[in-house]
């Protein structure tokens, strides 16, 4: 992880002097670091600017804003679907106050967050909330353009996912479809859903299962201090996974 402060403060102080000087820059520099929450060069180049660093409720609400205006114009739904969010972090006043700022300044498309994402990209439970809450805002009109799947594939590319795990997210918020488990899911559906493919070998395949397995859990999600929503959420995406592996097993014939 890139801290700039703690970079800075090192190059400055053995400057002045040398090894020493460069030890006690680097603890001033991780200090600010810390203080100011600085962990990429734009991040600095923000702070520097006059506007504060992103928290992450404000970095969603800028993603979803800026979703909600891809196609020229923000419809009732998308407003909806931002309240939705809103409710579902469970969000004080303030808060709400602060993600209807970054929803507003998301439409105007001004934040650079890219060096957000590369952040967030070692948090695979808030990264990949993050791009629930995209998908489901894509759909709050009911269909999902171009630009909109392209902002999202980007996001994701950043997040460090690959375009099919992006777009088996996709397949979980489109209008009048079933989960997986409960509508006998196709192999097709349930390859998308581990990240896999057709050729992919069934070790890979195991592997891919179990990290997702991991990652999904209900109870490790539950001890990290998320919302009974996103709990719930995570309870029902555990069922998808095992449903596609019981799927891919089956039709590939291994145990």
């Amino acid at each position: 992880m890139l801290w700039p402060g703690t970079l800075i403060g090192a190059g400055a102080g053995f400057a002045i002097a040398s090894i020493p000087g460069a030890m006690l820059g680097a603890l001033l520099g991780q200090a600010l670091d810390r203080r100011l929450q600085l962990r990429s060069w734009a991040q600095l180049r923000e702070r520097l600017g006059g506007r504060p660093a992103l928290r992450n409720d404000e970095l969603l609400f800028v993603l979803l804003g800026r979703l909600a205006k891809s196609n020229g114009r923000v419809v009732d739904g998308h407003i909806q679907q931002a309240r939705v969010e809103m409710r579902s972090l469970d969000m004080t006043e303030p808060a709400q106050r602060r993600a209807i700022a970054a929803f507003n300044r998301g439409k105007s498309g001004t934040d650079r967050v890219r060096s957000y994402l590369r952040v967030l990209k070692s948090q695979p439970h808030a990264a990949e909330g993050v791009l629930r809450a995209c998908w489901r805002m894509v759909w709050a009109d009911g269909k999902a353009s171009v630009a909109e799947r392209d902002l999202i594939e980007l996001w994701g590319k950043w997040l460090g996912w690959t375009p099919q795990q992006i777009q088996a997210l996709a397949h979980d918020y489109e209008p009048d479809r079933k989960p997986l488990a409960t509508r006998g899911g196709t192999y097709q559906e349930a390859l998308r859903i581990l990240g896999v493919s057709a050729t992919t070998e069934p070790a890979v395949i195991k592997r891919a299962y179990r990290r997702l397995l991991s990652r999904h859990h209900p109870d490790k999600i539950a001890g990290s201090g998320a919302s009974p929503a996103q709990v719930r959420e995570a309870t029902e995406r555990t069922r998808e996974l095992h449903s596609a592996y019981t799927i891919i097993r089956e039709q590939r014939n291994f145990r």
